[in-house]
């Protein structure tokens, strides 16, 4: 019997997959949990309606994601910390600090979990940072790390 899965199930098949299930797994398992509907005409059409409306979302989240990308990469941000000799920061700048100083001198706002540094930024001066916007799409962010004195 073939049924469309509506979750992802370990050993069988992620969300949306379309399934040839034995008839007692399907209708005694599947169907009575709603992980899985039939295969039928309206529920075939019905999946292809929701892929279709979910390539759309993915391709506006790309469209979106490269355009924060083109601003993020002209920009050049100030982190002020405290420093001692040698330009030497008492401790690290972190990507908290850097997506707020982002949003306070740039008004753009990004989630400290996709700005990515791939070392510690311990001495004051320039720094490049990854910010990963979406899986296809990462800008970088020139940081200028300066001491508050």
């Amino acid at each position: 019997m073939k049924v469309i899965l509506l979750e992802d199930i370990k050993g069988v098949g992620k969300k949306g997959a379309v399934y040839n299930a034995a008839e007692g797994y399907a209708r005694n398992f599947l169907l009575p949990r709603k992980l899985a509907v039939e295969a039928n005409k309206s529920n075939m059409n019905e999946l292809d309606l929701k892929q279709k409306a979910e390539k759309g979302k993915a391709l506006k989240d790309l469209e979106i994601a490269q355009q924060m990308g083109k601003k993020v990469n002209d920009i050049s941000i100030t982190v002020r910390v405290k420093a001692g000799e040698n330009g030497r920061l008492f401790g690290s700048v972190t990507n908290r600090e850097i997506a707020q100083a982002l949003y306070e001198q740039k008004n753009i706002s990004v989630d400290k979990k996709k700005i990515v540094l791939t070392e510690a930024i311990k001495t004051t001066g320039e720094a490049i940072v990854d910010v990963k916007l979406h899986a296809n799409v990462t800008a970088k962010l020139t940081v200028n790390v300066k001491n508050t004195d």
